[in-house]
């Protein structure tokens, strides 16, 4: 059996489906990835973008927002790609348990997803967040502060450093989301992942769980993962059109002719 196929009839045989998706999904929006080589973090030192650092020192946190602002500008103007919106389809066609996503771009709300339906592990670029009161502020009113001059925020109601609500080297990773993840990996009886090199723990880390669990394995990515060997399918392909075609095929047999 063709692997569209396959993929699309694991989908209908399954009852909890868990998408887990990764950068790849990103790029096919046009956000750069950022870690490559010329992207925005060889323009920049790695220590100012350590979480202790920024706590410690204004001028890390200057230079952090300083770069925290040049991704912004490409997140604020991505928007779905077909990847994003296939995996909406099977939510809506009622197969999806959950999207577990390592993005901080948004973009499986702005699919359409509800906010109970997508666990953002690395946290979200849409918001910001007082380190200090845990005031919350839309991100366009403190990127307008920015780009007023001001090089690293405050919070209006207790003065503490302003940060986008992004996990940062050597923070914390988020306890409710981690948690629930990984209960909703173990619980899969089909994990799907999308687009991740699956190198960054702990969330590379979720497919196991998921195989431990009984789980299927599907993985669709451009190139090979270290999880490839424990894989049900791999597809080594663009998220997009690969995602397109399986969420069709599903259509197709789900709905009456």
């Amino acid at each position: 059996m063709d692997p569209i196929t396959q993929v699309a009839e694991w989908i209908l045989e399954s009852h909890k489906l868990v998408v887990f998706t990764g950068a790849g999904l990103s790029t096919e929006s046009g956000i750069p990835d950022f870690r490559s080589p010329g992207g925005v973090w060889d323009r920049y030192h790695p220590a100012d973008f350590d979480f202790q650092n920024f706590l410690s020192r204004e001028s890390s946190r200057e230079k952090y927002w300083q770069m925290a602002t040049e991704m912004y500008a490409a997140i604020r103007e991505a928007r779905p790609n077909l990847a994003h919106l296939a995996v909406y389809e099977l939510d809506r066609l009622g197969k999806l348990d959950v999207v577990i996503t390592q993005n901080i771009d948004g973009l499986h709300e702005r699919a359409g997803h509800a906010a109970d339906k997508i666990i953002e592990l690395h946290g979200t670029a849409l918001h910001v967040t007082c380190l200090q009161c845990g005031k919350q502020y839309d991100r366009d009113e403190i990127q307008e502060r920015v780009r007023q001059g001001i090089k690293a925020p405050t919070c209006d109601a207790c003065r503490g450093p302003l940060k986008p609500a992004t996990i940062s080297f050597g923070q914390a990773m988020p306890e409710r989301e981690t948690r629930e993840a990984y209960r909703r990996s173990a619980g899969a009886d089909l994990f799907l992942v999308i687009g991740s090199s699956l190198v960054v723990q702990p969330a590379a880390s979720m497919p196991l769980v998921a195989k431990r669990g009984g789980s299927r394995l599907v993985i669709i990515n451009r190139d090979p993962t270290p999880c490839d060997d424990l894989a049900d399918r791999v597809i080594h392909s663009q998220a997009g059109p690969t995602m397109a075609a399986i969420a069709e095929a599903v259509k197709r047999r789900k709905l009456p002719n």
